[in-house]
C-alpha cells in the first residue's frame, strides 16, 4: 500500500486559513494599545488652534524674563517687554529684583507693555517716595508698597495673571529670598529697599533689603517659576574707573560691586542676556525715563535673532527627544506583541505568514 505523504506546500496551504483567523485575533489584541504618542500626536495637531498665549507664541516654549535692578534705569525693562510682545514672544513668567520687581509685578498683573509705558509716563515720584529720618534709611517705602498694591488691584503674588517672583536679601544672614506668595506690594518693597536709602522691611521675624545684593538679575528665580528659556535684562551699573557723584550714586555703585561677581555667575545661566545702554542714566534721574524705554527697545531688537535661534534650538531638541521616545515605545510594544503570540503564530512567523505584529 502506498501512503500519500503531504508535501510542505500542502501543509502550509492547509494551515493558512486557521492562521489567518488567528492573525485577525492577534491584531485585535496587540493593536488595541497603539505605540505611545502615535495616536496622541495626530489628535493634538488636528485640534483647533488655541488663541496665542505666552507659551504657544514660542511654539510651546515657555519664555521667562529676569528683570535686574538699577533704580531709574529700570524703565528700560518696559522697552524690552514691548519688543518681545511685538515679536510674539511675550514672557510667560517674570522674576524681578529691585526696580525690576516693580516693573515685573505690574506686568505680571496683566498689563501689556503699552500700559506699562503709560504708567511710567504718568508716574509722580512723590507717589512712591516717603522720606523719614531713621537710622535704617531715608525712605520708609510704605508709599511704594501701597502704589504697587493699588496697581495690581491688591492681589497677592499667587493670584497675578502671570507667575511672578520678587527677589530680596535677608538682612540677618544674607540669604537670597524669593517671594512668590503673599502681599505683592510688600514683596516689591523688600526687593527694592536699597541699603542706606530705604529702611529694611520687616516680614515675619526677619528683615529684608534690596535683592541686588545677592541676585542682581534673578535668572534662577525665573527658572524656578518654570521658564524653559530665560531672557535676562541687565541694567546694573558697572565700575568704570569713575568716582560716582552723590550719595545715591555711591550706594548704587557699591551694591553693584558687591553683587558683580555673584551676578556674573547667575547671568551665565541665562539663555540670552539683553543689556540696554543706560549706564549714563542716574539712579534717581526719572527725567530720562523715555530714553531708558527706547534703549530697552533697541537692545531687545538687537537680541531678537539670538532669542529666536535659542527657541528654535530648544524646539529641535524637544522634537528629537519626542521622536526617540516614540520609536523606543513602538519597538518595545512590537517586541511585547511578538512574545504574546501563540506557538502556532510563532511557527507561521518563521515562514513569513504571520502579520499579527506590525514592525515599527
Amino acid at each position: 500500500m502506498r501512503l500519500n505523504v503531504p508535501t510542505a506546500s500542502t501543509l502550509l496551504r492547509a494551515l493558512r486559513r486557521p492562521l489567518a483567523l488567528l492573525a485577525v485575533t492577534a491584531v485585535a489584541a496587540c493593536g488595541s494599545t497603539p505605540p505611545v504618542g502615535s495616536a496622541a500626536a495626530p489628535a493634538a495637531s488636528a485640534a483647533p488652534a488655541a488663541p496665542a498665549s505666552p507659551a504657544s507664541a514660542a511654539g510651546g516654549i515657555k519664555v521667562g524674563i529676569a528683570l535686574g535692578g538699577g533704580a531709574a534705569k529700570g524703565f528700560a525693562h518696559i522697552g524690552v517687554i514691548k519688543m518681545l510682545e511685538a515679536n510674539g514672544l511675550a514672557p510667560a513668567v517674570v522674576a524681578g529684583t529691585s526696580a525690576g520687581s516693580v516693573v515685573g509685578a505690574l506686568y505680571a498683573s496683566g498689563m501689556n507693555a503699552f500700559e506699562l509705558q503709560e504708567k511710567a509716563v504718568a508716574l509722580d515720584e512723590t507717589s512712591i517716595r516717603d522720606l523719614q529720618l531713621s537710622s535704617g534709611g531715608l525712605v520708609l517705602g510704605q508709599k511704594l508698597e501701597d502704589y504697587v498694591n493699588e496697581q495690581v488691584h491688591r492681589r497677592p503674588l499667587e493670584r497675578l495673571a502671570k507667575p511672578f517672583a520678587a527677589v530680596a536679601t535677608r538682612l540677618e544672614d544674607g540669604e537670597r529670598t524669593v517671594f512668590a506668595r503673599g502681599n505683592t506690594g510688600q514683596a516689591v518693597r523688600a526687593s527694592s529697599s536699597v541699603p542706606g536709602v530705604f529702611q529694611p522691611v520687616a516680614i515675619g521675624k526677619f528683615h529684608f533689603v534690596d535683592g541686588g545684593v545677592v541676585s542682581p538679575v534673578p535668572v534662577d528665580a525665573a527658572r524656578q517659576l518654570g521658564a524653559d528659556i530665560v531672557i535676562a535684562v541687565d541694567i546694573s551699573s558697572k565700575a568704570r574707573g569713575q568716582t560716582p557723584a552723590g550719595m545715591l550714586a555711591t550706594l548704587g555703585q557699591s551694591i553693584a560691586i558687591m553683587g558683580q561677581k555673584l551676578g556674573q555667575a547667575e547671568l551665565a545661566r541665562a539663555d540670552v542676556i539683553v543689556r540696554p545702554q543706560v549706564l549714563d542714566i542716574g539712579a534717581a534721574d526719572f527725567t530720562q525715563r523715555a530714553g531708558a524705554i527706547l534703549e530697552g527697545e533697541k537692545a531687545a531688537l538687537a537680541a531678537m535673532p539670538q532669542i529666536r535661534a535659542r527657541i528654535a534650538q530648544l524646539q529641535a531638541t524637544r522634537e528629537q527627544v519626542t521622536r526617540l521616545a516614540q520609536q523606543q515605545a513602538a519597538e518595545a510594544q512590537y517586541q511585547a506583541c511578538l512574545e504574546q503570540r501563540s506557538r502556532l503564530q510563532k511557527l507561521a512567523g518563521f515562514a513569513g505568514l504571520d502579520g499579527s505584529c506590525a514592525a515599527p
